[in-house]
């Protein structure tokens, strides 16, 4: 059979593991002992508060239970095993209730421990002293009462948010409360009204509460420092009934200097006074004021207090009386002649003393009389009092002022018999008059005409200017006196008596005179500017006098100048540097004959010709003020001889000029062509000719190198040249190209390919040549020589699978307007070799040989006719005749004329013409 499988047996080792132990946790429980439990084993509960304990236990079947405790309850509940009782108004600070149960005849027991706790309802600051002196020790102490468990708590004393002292109480027993912080603090200025408090701080967090927090009221500190010198007083030693002094008292080194108190007294009058602070520094000020019942001798008294404590000084005063004096006139206005009598009196004690008289003993009058006079006018009498109080002179005194009525007096002085004023500014005019009572005064013109504004300001005009009776009049009587007023002014010129321009005659007698208007009378001066000489009297007028003078009015109100402008006229006069009796016109050149005649007013020119060609030709002048209009300038004057007149109103002259006619070069194209060509190796200049008075002298050059008188010209003479025309009146220049042609040569004749050619093959002859103008190529081939090839200037000949007729010479001629030139070249085509040999003087006989036997083979009737076409050679392989008279035979590089060429002896000579069509 076979075993379980893993599994199971697994899970059957499982299950006896778990009952194995079951039976050992059945075991535990058998022999566990029974125990009662109290919840919450330890409490803290606040002050008066209330409290649940929970009373149990694990005794199956308890006889009984309960909860001891000297606490109050409230309330139970009850349960077989448990028991729950409410504990109220708990105020003990620590107790133990116990809770137990009886079972199986065995006591069982569970202690608990409650303790209160109370927050800091009330933190008491002892009250701080009213004033506290400054640099002195005070008391803070602060009181907690009840609060606790003090081992909770902190206390802190501050100054406003500043911690000063701090103490915890950690380690005080649990049932102590309540606490008391003491500190010793240094008063200072700056604690002054500073606020001082308490806080306290119950931590029960640890405890699983809060943190419990509480201040103390603040209180408020008043620190003081007050001087130990006593005030200083200030107050006058005397002081009169009815008299209002100043008095002062002051004190430094005060603090608070605001909170001062300050007692000012006069006896046992007390004062007002105003108190001003500076600092630490009281100044106390009072109006001290005594009276009757004062008199005799007083104290001030001043006492500042502050904090409590006082400082004082105290000052002898004396009151005093003494009434001012007394001055009395008999009539205080009397008419002039009166008598008056004046009258001094003062106190009984006092000594009077009038006009500088004293009485004779004090307490008696003084007095004097007089005969009321003009002078006495306004005169004052003083009356002096002295008195001797606590041995100082005291003085008084009074005036009075006594008026005499009189008659009006108009004196020099107050009104002058003469005035002078400038004109212009505002003035205020003055007479016045004494008397009194005060006079009124009137000044009018005698005649009854214009009257004077006085004592009023305006301004001064010369219709002011006379004589002006001036009347003071009053009660008393009148006075009259007559005035002269004069009005001065600066000077002035005007045009009437200083124009501005005045005209002389040469040769006359004439003098500058300027009148001028002013008061006082000017005095007037012309000079010349720069020249210090004064013009005076008469003048022999000459051109030197005119120009520009200043004249210059001066008197005592200022000056005015003026220029005057002087112009010396005089008749015609001819200068030769002015107006030449010799003058050349220049064609072209714009000009006109300029003849400026000296002479004011201008004189007018007029020049008309009186012989030859010129004769009642009027010339044109050039005007003598460029800004005037010109007349128009001739194309052609007519020389010769002309006479000028020149006139104005103070005469005329006559002057003879004689006129020429020259002209600048000319050179133009007929005269001077700007293309012209030479021919080289001929003898050649440029063909340049000028036109011109005089005549011109004509120059040319190339690039800066003259030409030669004559030259055997050369190809490198062309080019452009310059040439110059020169005469006294200027240079006309003119490009001329120069341009060299020359006759023909065949510079190269050469086959292609240089080696040799087998029948078949190909080749190619090329002919280059030199000429001006270019020359036109031609060739002359070997008889029966078909299918050539020419290019399109006919400069290269070609040959394709050439033959055994294209063996042989052939020859390149240039041709142009001033000659012909020629070259041979043999072609052989034989073997597999092409050669070619370049014709010279040896092979000239063979070369004509062959070229006669050439003619005769291709000569036809077509010959003699002229010129065949080049295609129909080409096309037909017939020869083509170059002309009717045949060519002309030479050497290789044999040159020929146009038109010169002839037939050699013994016959005519033919050429193929190689030409496209």
């Amino acid at each position: 059979m076979p075993g379980p499988s893993p599994g199971l047996r697994r899970a059957l080792l499982g299950l006896w593991a778990a009952l194995g132990l079951g039976l050992f946790s059945l075991s535990a429980v058998a022999q566990e002992p029974f125990w009662a439990d109290l919840q919450p084993r330890v409490a803290l509960v606040e002050r008066g508060g209330s409290l649940w304990l929970n009373c149990s236990t694990n005794c199956p079947r308890p006889e009984r239970g309960g909860l001891e405790t000297s606490l109050r309850r409230n309330g139970t509940q009850r349960g077989l095993r448990w028991l729950a009782r409410q504990l109220v108004d708990i105020r003990e600070p620590e107790t133990q209730p116990v809770c137990f149960f009886r079972c199986a005849r065995r006591t069982l027991q569970a202690r608990g421990l409650i303790r209160t706790f109370q927050r800091p309802d009330r933190v008491e600051l002892v009250p701080l002293p009213a004033w506290q002196p400054v640099g002195e020790n005070f008391t803070l102490s602060c009181r907690v009462p009840g609060a606790g468990p003090r081992a909770s708590l902190t206390l802190t004393l501050l100054r406003g948010s500043q911690e000063l002292i701090r103490r915890s109480f950690a380690g005080e027993p649990p049932r102590a409360r309540g606490a008391v912080l003491t500190a010793t603090v240094l008063a200072r200025k700056e604690d002054h009204g500073a606020n001082f408090s308490c806080r306290a701080e119950l931590d029960l967090r640890p405890h699983g509460l809060g943190l419990f927090e509480n201040s103390s009221a603040p209180r408020e500190l008043r620190t003081f420092a007050l001087s130990p010198e006593p005030p200083r007083l200030t107050a006058p030693r005397l002081l009169e009934v009815g008299s209002e002094r100043l008095v002062s008292c002051s004190l430094d080194g005060l603090f608070p200097a605001s909170e001062a108190d300050v007692y000012l007294a006069l006896g046992d009058q007390r004062l007002s006074p105003d108190i001003t602070l500076e600092g630490d520094a009281l100044m106390a000020t009072a109006t001290a004021t005594a009276s009757t019942e004062q008199e005799g001798a007083r104290q001030l008294v001043c006492i500042v207090t502050l904090g409590g404590k006082s400082r004082e000084t105290r000052e002898n005063v004396t009151v005093y009386s003494f009434p001012a004096p007394l001055l009395t006139l008999s009539e205080p206005s009397v008419p002039e002649g009166k008598m008056v009598t004046v009258i001094c009196t003062a106190a009984s004690r006092a000594l009077v003393t009038l006009d500088g008289v004293p009485a004779a003993v004090p307490g008696q009058p003084a007095q004097l009389q007089l005969n009321a006079t003009e002078n006495d006018d306004r005169r004052s009498f003083f009356c002096d009092a002295t008195l001797e109080v606590d041995g100082e002179t005291l003085n008084k005194n009074e005036s009075a002022e006594l008026r005499v009525l009189y008659a009006p007096r108009l004196d020099d002085w107050d009104c002058p018999r003469n005035w002078t004023w400038p004109e212009g500014p505002e003035q205020t005019l003055h007479c016045d008059a004494r008397g009194n009572p005060a006079p009124s005064v009137h000044c009018a013109r005698p005649d009854g005409g214009a009257v004077l504004a006085l004592d009023l300001l305006g301004p001064i005009t010369r219709a002011l200017a006379g004589t002006y009776r001036c009347t003071a009049a009053n009660v008393q009587g009148e006075a009259v006196k007559d005035v002269m007023l004069t009005v001065e002014y600066a000077p002035t010129l005007d045009s009437v008596g200083c124009p501005e321009h005045i005209t002389w005659l040469e040769g006359t007698e004439a003098s500058l005179t300027c009148v001028a208007h002013g008061v006082p009378p000017p005095n007037v001066s012309c000079v010349r500017p720069g020249k210090a000489e004064v013009i005076e009297g008469l003048l022999r007028v000459a051109r030197e006098h005119a120009g520009t003078y200043q004249c210059e009015a001066t008197n005592a109100r200022g000056s005015v100048a003026k220029n005057v402008a002087i112009t010396v006229e005089y008749g015609p006069s001819f200068e030769e540097v002015s107006c030449p009796s010799n003058w050349t016109w220049v064609e072209g050149s714009g000009r006109l004959f300029s003849c400026e005649v000296d002479g004011k007013p201008q004189p007018r020119v007029e020049c008309i010709g009186s012989e030859g060609t010129s004769e009642g030709v009027l010339l044109p002048l050039a005007p003598p003020d460029p800004s005037l209009s010109a007349p128009s300038i001739p194309g052609e004057l007519a020389p010769g001889i002309y006479t000028c007149n020149a006139t104005n109103r103070h005469g005329s002259m006559v002057k003879t000029v004689a006129v020429s006619v020259e002209s600048p070069p000319q050179m133009n194209e007929s005269t001077c062509p700007s293309h012209q060509t030479w021919l080289e190796g001929e003898a050649a200049k440029l063909a340049c000719v000028a036109g011109g008075r005089p005549s011109p002298r004509v120059h040319c050059s190339r690039e800066g190198t003259p030409q030669p008188q004559s030259l055997r010209v050369s190809r490198q003479d062309a080019g452009t040249y310059r040439c110059l025309a020169t005469n006294a009146h200027g240079t006309e220049a003119r490009t001329v190209t120069v341009g060299v042609e020359y006759r023909p040569v065949v510079a190269e004749l050469a086959a292609s390919p240089a080696g040799g050619v087998r029948p078949g093959g190909n080749f190619t002859l090329t002919c280059r040549a030199e000429a001006w103008p270019p020359a036109q190529i031609s060739w002359r081939a070997p008889p029966g020589a078909l299918n050539i090839g020419l290019s399109s200037n006919n400069s290269t000949l070609s040959v394709a699978g050439a033959l055994g007729s294209h063996g042989g010479e052939y020859e390149c001629s240039a041709t142009n307007a001033h000659g012909r030139h020629s070259r041979r070249i043999t072609v052989r085509v034989a073997g597999p070799w092409l050669w070619v040999a370049v014709g010279g003087a040896a092979g000239g006989a063979a070369l004509l040989a062959a070229g006669a036997g050439l003619a005769f083979y291709v000569q036809s009737t077509a010959c003699k006719k002229g010129e065949y076409n080049v295609q129909e050679a080409e096309s037909s392989g017939e020869a083509v005749c170059l002309n009717g008279t045949g060519g002309g035979s030479g050497t290789e590089g044999g040159t020929e004329l146009a038109g010169s060429a002839e037939a050699p002896a013994g016959g005519e000579v033919f050429a193929i013409q190689l030409t496209s069509a």
